[in-house]
């Protein structure tokens, strides 16, 4: 996108292309398009439009997004002169006149770098195109220190190297991370890594000299979720690993909440039998039953245990889950974490103990699974960018 086209939509898309426009698979937008923002929301929907329909001709588009013909050659042009949309050639002729000219989104012409630090031993970082497929990937150690100033350093130097890497422009910088994330990117509170009320976007910014889009990584998997995985419109994504976290989509929108933690669930205590000692200080958090490196631990200092630790750990999953989804009527658990530990038994106690606890032919239906997705915070990553820069979600 060029430079004055960006500066000209910056205050509405710090809004609305969070939310995306109201097409297939896009987040829903419940903001009155104002008149100074028309060709702003004109041009998402073009390329929103392209980039989940395919290839196809003007007069088609037109019809699929209700703008005039006029409208859609000049945006069309407009894009295509932006190197953001390209002709694709001449559909195949299936009547009398002259065949149409296909259109889509240039989805090689640009780079996206993404990176997730939620990694318990690794940040992971990766070249991708705007399909969000991974072209080349990175990943480095985390700090000895484990956060700090010292994790600022890795991730940036990380980004420069995967930038330095691409041979297309680089259209922005997605950074998902732990943490409690305010919408500008700073990290309010991220206990795993040491930082509290770090403006990592705004340094990421200077250091890059790019558009950086730095988001929790719960809640940007929970958009790739969205964006390329199920059909739901209602769900919430578990990420668990080095920590425990959630994004929530309800009626196809985004929740971050006032605080910017909704979905915070990993220091939440669950029952009042003390239980394992969280980062944060307190005994018994979430986070601290179901962790990857405490589960991992104790399958392996007790192998014979293992189903019985899962079984717990899991039934802790489902007690902490039953009052969020029958406060949000959601349809769908779906958890991102190793296949080979948190399936079977751990699944199998989550969903016996959320159905135990929810109103009895009301919830029975919800469903816990793992998603398929591979590399979901960097495709998540992949997503705020495309909605930030070109109103894609």
């Amino acid at each position: 996108m060029l430079e004055s086209d960006r500066s000209k939509a910056t205050a509405h898309r710090s809004e609305a292309s969070v939310r995306g426009f109201e097409r297939p698979r896009g987040l829903r937008s419940r903001v009155k398009v104002l008149p100074e923002y028309a060709r702003g929301h004109n041009r998402a929907l073009v390329l929103q439009t392209l980039y989940h329909a395919g290839a196809m001709s003007r007069a088609d588009l037109a019809r699929e997004t209700g703008l005039t013909r006029v409208t859609i050659s000049d945006l069309v042009g407009e894009l295509i002169a932006e190197a953001i949309v390209k002709e694709m050639g001449v559909r195949e002729a299936s009547g009398p006149g002259k065949p149409a000219i296909l259109v889509d989104v240039d989805r090689a012409g640009h780079h996206i770098i993404g990176i997730d630090m939620s990694g318990a031993e690794c940040f992971e970082g990766a070249v991708m195109t705007l399909d969000a497929e991974v072209i080349a990937r990175e990943t480095v150690a985390r700090p000895e220190d484990d956060g700090g100033e010292a994790a600022v350093a890795v991730v940036l130097d990380l980004a420069e190297r995967l930038i330095a890497a691409s041979d297309r422009p680089v259209l922005g910088v997605g950074i998902g991370t732990q943490g409690v994330v305010r919408v500008d990117g700073m990290v309010l509170d991220s206990p795993n890594l040491g930082w509290h009320d770090l403006p990592l976007q705004e340094r990421a910014v200077l250091a890059l000299g790019l558009p950086v889009i730095v988001r929790n990584d719960a809640n940007a998997a929970a958009l790739a979720e969205y964006t390329y995985g199920a059909q739901r419109s209602d769900f919430m994504l578990i990420k668990i690993g080095r920590g425990v976290g959630a994004g929530l989509v309800s009626g196809g929108q985004p929740l971050t909440g006032s605080r910017f933690a909704a979905g915070e669930i990993g220091h939440v205590v669950i029952g009042t039998d003390g239980g394992p000692r969280c980062i944060c200080g307190r005994d018994g958090c979430l986070e601290a039953w179901v962790n990857v490196g405490r589960l991992t631990s104790a399958i392996a200092a007790d192998p014979e245990a293992r189903d019985d630790i899962l079984r717990d750990a899991g039934a802790r999953m489902g007690i902490a889950l039953a009052p969020i989804v029958a406060a949000l009527d959601l349809s769908e658990i779906v958890l991102s974490a190793p296949g080979d530990l948190l399936a079977d038994a751990f699944i199998e106690a989550a969903v016996e103990n959320l159905h135990a606890r929810t109103l009895s032919g009301v919830f029975e239906d919800v469903a816990i699974r793992l998603t398929a997705q591979a590399d979901i915070v960097l495709r998540g990553a992949a997503v705020t960018v495309l909605s930030d820069q070109l109103g894609i979600s």
